[in-house]
């Protein structure tokens, strides 16, 4: 029996991804959880697992192709059920029979998820209801529109559209990928439909071939995806950055004196670690710096739990995984995890899942050098700490009545100016300075 595996949700928002690498060919035997493919989301590689075992009989995408959630990846005649007759393999098991025979991989547009159950409103009505692929378990948020489009809305969201009397179809989602939510289907319900980020329209770019050789490179799924969250930041979120400098000079002594320890265990303590620790107890101290905006219902969102994304510099992109709970974790557990996070960010090993849930992020390029920058928040944080190279400068010293050396780092807090107001952001990041500087004044304060 030929049965059809076909790309499952791979993540909350992603309604498709890029092969990387298949790992099957046809007449390979494979087993049930045998990787068939390697799929780049935004900001992580996942490998999909096949669901059953048997023979591959047909291979529907290559490296490159934009594979969207529901389409049939490779065709499978499960063990024990015979060789099936000569042009079967592109033909699903019966109780999923498409009216068509599945197209290939170069035309990704044509290999949609399944319709849904019959009765659904906003179900295209392109095939006989007798002829329409079952669903999979978990994928009716990811529907045909009339255009034979995905429509990538959970079921809540579809309700909600049906009791308004909204034609989800025709809804313009500003979620990750298109994704319709809420808020979009009660927007386009009072007649104000959904828009993607606001913003005037990019100029058509001249033809460059007219003064030389060009060539054109594709977009890898990380670059995409910053494309699309670094305009909405910036069309969304009026940003302020705020600048201020920390004496480490005994910090660094501190974490040179205890790196033997922290090699016992593994870990590199390095000033992005002690960083993370510290800033993890400044967003307790400061809970609105741990918060979110919600727009819609006119709330502040405050999280009781702490959870700070590094920025990790990659030969794909900046990725940004997340330590999760980093105010109840010690130095060198922190410095140990985000070690594994950050070699796991380089071999595009991270998980959707480590990409996710964080309330604050840090970006340290001293590693790389420069004086300063202006990181940009990542909604729907309204914070981001940005750290650049440290160096030694000759400091005043009002007692000794002489300059001394001191090791200065330099420090930029970008914030949302809707939710955060100057002072506080001040007093923010001149706490964290104080810690940095005198670690046992920000423990007794926390």
């Amino acid at each position: 029996m030929a049965t059809e595996v076909r790309l499952p949700d791979v993540g909350e928002g992603v309604a498709s991804g890029t092969v990387v690498s298949v790992l099957v060919k046809p007449g390979d035997r494979i087993h049930k959880d045998q990787p068939l493919v390697e799929l780049e989301t935004d900001k992580a590689v996942v490998e999909v697992p096949s669901t059953v075992s048997g023979v591959v009989k047909q291979v529907n995408v290559k490296e490159g192709d934009e594979a969207p959630v529901g389409s049939v990846l490779v065709v499978v005649d499960e063990e024990g059920a015979g060789a099936p007759a000569e042009g079967a393999a592109a033909q699903p098991p019966a109780e999923a029979a498409p009216a068509e025979p599945a197209p290939p991989a170069a035309e990704p547009a044509q290999r949609q998820a399944p319709a849904s159950a019959p009765g659904r409103e906003e179900r295209a009505p392109s095939a006989p209801a007798a002829a329409a692929p079952k669903p999979a378990a978990g994928r009716q948020d990811l529907e045909p529109g009339g255009d034979g489009r995905l429509v990538p809305a959970a079921p809540s969201v579809r309700r909600l559209a049906r009791e308004l009397g909204v034609d989800i179809r025709t809804v313009q989602g500003t979620g990750l990928l298109g994704r319709i939510s809420a808020d979009d289907v009660r927007q386009a319900a009072a007649g104000v439909q959904a828009r993607p980020a606001p913003g005037p329209a990019a100029p058509p770019l001249p033809d460059f071939t007219r003064w030389g050789e060009v060539e054109r490179i594709p977009m890898s799924g990380v670059r995409k995806a910053t494309v699309r969250s670094m305009s909405t930041a910036w069309a969304t979120v009026p940003m302020v950055t705020h600048f201020d400098r920390a004496d480490v000079t005994e910090l660094e002594r501190f974490r040179k004196r205890y790196q033997k320890e922290a090699d016992k265990v593994g870990a590199k303590l390095t000033p992005t670690a002690i960083l993370l620790k510290v800033v993890a107890l400044a967003l307790r101290r400061f809970p609105d710096f741990n918060s979110s905006i919600d727009v819609e219902k006119q709330e502040i969102v405050r999280k009781h739990y702490v959870n700070v994304g590094v920025a990790v510099d990659t030969d794909a992109g900046l990725l940004v995984p997340v330590v999760k709970d980093a105010d109840r974790k010690g130095i060198v557990e922190l410095a140990k995890e985000l070690g594994e996070l950050a070699e796991k960010a380089r071999a595009r090993k991270l998980t959707l899942e480590e990409m996710q849930g964080g309330n604050f992020s840090v970006s340290n390029l001293g590693g790389i050098g420069g004086t300063s920058f202006t990181p940009i928040v990542n909604p729907p944080d309204v914070a981001i700490l940005g750290v650049s190279r440290a160096s030694v400068e000759p400091v005043w010293d009002e007692e000794q009545g002489v300059f001394v050396p001191r090791t200065m780092m330099p420090l930029a807090l970008t914030y949302d100016h809707r939710l955060i107001d100057g002072a506080a952001a001040a007093r923010f990041l001149r706490w964290v300075c104080t810690a940095l500087e005198d670690p046992f004044v920000a423990l007794l304060d926390a």
